[in-house]
């Protein structure tokens, strides 16, 4: 759901595509982003550099055929093609192509692994999952399963929006950011010189007790006070110039999916839930769920 959404803003192709050639390609790139640099065949950093290479492939084939086509396409790639100057091009190819992979990516594995923690810390809070699912079943009062959610409705789902934020604060799915040194910095008494690369891990400061009470309890409601997300601290979506573009749009794909699914259905964990959390967060083995109709 969540690389389909983006995936058709970005080339508007049938999913039929996605599934079959596209997204094995992409999940090979998305693993090789965080794992050991050994390019070395049979490694996921190998695998990640063919799965790059492949999908690169796919995506200039589509940019050859729209080229050739008088077709217009409602999404990114024709709005970008479209704007084309015949004798200088705004963007190159190769700065195309690394625009739709890094949208495609920031909107793919942040999305659904804030979707699977969801799932996971709301089974584990019958509270919290009993409101989210009185709020969602007064959206639905009065209307058909498969009539659509409008604006004014998808606004009033404050405490989804609370559980979507709090999942994100505990289960933070980038937990840092990589910088190069301008100049010489100075760190608590530590330098660091000009042109290292440092990560900066900012997860930890959304477990600061003194920004957060109780801070590794999963506790939505704290986020219904308006000021909380508005607040300098509050770098769960970086702040400022920084603030991640894609925010609003990761929340409302959570919402959706999250309404169907309380309103719809109930589940219960099964088997092993081990979840991990560095380098990235995901579940091993799998978060594995017994569905049965609401």
């Amino acid at each position: 759901m969540a690389l389909l959404v983006s995936y058709k803003q970005m080339l508007e192709m049938e999913p039929a595509l996605l599934y079959e050639a596209f997204k094995p390609e992409f999940d090979k790139l998305v693993i090789g982003t965080l794992a050991m640099p050994i390019n070395l065949p049979g490694t996921n950093y190998y695998f990640g550099f063919q799965g790059r290479k492949n999908v690169l492939k796919m995506l200039r084939k589509v940019i050859a055929e729209r080229r050739a086509s008088s077709a217009t396409h409602n999404d990114m790639l024709g709005d970008l093609l479209s704007k084309e100057d015949p004798k200088h091009s705004l963007l190159s190819d190769e700065e195309i192509l690394d625009q739709i992979i890094t949208i495609l990516y920031s909107g793919y594995e942040t999305v659904s692994k804030t979707a699977m923690m969801s799932i996971k810390y709301l089974h584990d809070n019958p509270k919290a999952l009993q409101q989210l699912r009185e709020e969602h079943l007064a959206i639905r009062k009065g209307k058909n399963p498969e009539d659509p959610i409008g604006w004014t409705e998808y606004k009033s789902m404050t405490f989804t929006r609370a559980v979507i934020l709090e999942t994100s604060r505990l289960a933070t799915i980038v937990n840092g950011v990589l910088r190069e040194t301008t100049n010489d910095i100075e760190v608590n008494g530590y330098v660091i010189p000009k042109g290292w690369r440092i990560y900066v891990y900012t997860r930890e400061t959304n477990y600061d007790p003194l920004q957060y009470t109780e801070p590794f309890t999963f506790n939505p409601w704290r986020w219904l006070d308006k000021g909380l997300e508005s607040q300098n601290y509050c770098f769960l979506f970086g702040a400022g110039n920084r603030v991640c573009p894609g925010k609003e749009l990761g929340i409302v794909k959570i919402s959706m999916f999250l309404h169907h699914l309380v309103t719809r259905y109930r589940w219960e964990e099964v088997g092993d839930a081990a979840i991990a959390k560095f380098p990235r967060v995901e579940a091993p083995k799998g978060l594995h769920i017994k569905i049965t109709k609401y």
